[in-house]
């Protein structure tokens, strides 16, 4: 009888040498893999060619055989915050072996059963132990890409800056810990890209400057606004545009209504393009105490 592979290691692709010989003898589960009709993806782990080929069940299979959980750059690439790549990142508990292989790196943890979260079935590190995991240990992820992992992540709320602080606090010798740790106090004041982060240390907070709050909340007719930055004393928001978000004409006309709504209720709006603030940074901070110092002389005359 001749026996089908892809009947034997089942629907998900992939098996264990355990359950392969519990159907078929070694000789026949050799062979197969001497064909290429089955793949060997880690030590007692085979798959199908197709599934073998796939980087998840690379990263399953390493798991998997290790008894840990996807850290590092891998988990990161599993939360969708950098492209897949480079060998699956494995880190298990002591005393665990730490075996390691041309694809998969190895790291042993005691701090990891809190951390451990779920990503399609996978067991993976939590996004901020992930992020600092990664800063201190890139890889060939450059700079730029990492923060803007830690950006996105913010943003999109898959954890908190005061997560990324706690993660911090526990890692006194990360390998270029300050630049992160600044990175994460202009996160927590309310900096949501990269953008914000450049104005607000090169326009907002530059000598002379009003003081000016991140991402303040307004509502409006019911509608919830935040803003980049705002001075409430003389209600003048900043905004900062990028230009692939605030480039199209859809976008711009949102931007209009959205100023004309802030100024029913008494905020005007200053908006600056990624080019104006990073070409005129002194023409941006003049603009800006311009209009403040001509607002707050308004409003003191109305005190009168």
């Amino acid at each position: 009888m001749v026996l089908d592979v892809s009947a034997v290691v089942g629907p998900d692709g992939w098996t264990t040498w355990a359950a392969l010989t519990a159907r078929v003898d070694r000789k026949t589960v050799v062979r197969w893999a001497a064909a290429g009709q089955l793949v060997r993806l880690q030590p007692g782990i085979y798959a199908m060619p197709a599934a073998a080929a796939q980087w998840r069940m690379r990263v399953e299979a390493a798991v998997l055989s290790r008894g840990g959980v996807a850290s590092h750059r891998t988990a990161l690439a599993m939360w969708g915050l950098v492209p897949p790549g480079g060998p699956v990142h494995v880190t298990v508990e002591p005393p665990r072996s730490n075996r390691r292989s041309a694809d998969v790196v190895l790291h042993r943890a005691r701090d990891l059963r809190d951390a451990i979260r779920r990503v399609d079935g996978v067991p993976v590190t939590c996004v901020e132990r992930a992020l600092v995991d990664t800063w201190g240990r890139p890889g060939d992820l450059t700079v730029p890409i990492l923060r803007a992992a830690v950006i996105t992540a913010v943003r999109q709320r898959m954890c908190r800056p005061r997560d990324l602080a706690f993660e911090l606090d526990r890692r006194r010798q990360l390998r270029a810990r300050a630049s992160l740790v600044e990175l994460v106090r202009l996160l927590a004041d309310g900096c949501r890209s990269e953008l914000e982060i450049w104005g607000c240390l090169n326009v907002l907070q530059a000598p002379g400057m009003p003081r000016f709050s991140l991402q303040h909340r307004v509502v409006v007719s019911g509608r919830t606004f935040f803003l980049d930055a705002a001075c409430e004393e003389v209600q003048l928001a900043v905004e900062m545009d990028g230009a692939a978000w605030h480039g199209s004409r859809d976008q711009r006309e949102r931007d209009i209504h959205r100023d004309a709504l802030l100024a029913t209720v008494g905020w005007q709006t200053l908006r600056f393009s990624f080019t104006r603030l990073t070409a005129s940074p002194d023409g941006c901070r003049h603009d800006i105490r311009a209009v403040h110092s001509a607002r707050l002389q308004l409003i003191r005359r109305g005190a009168r």
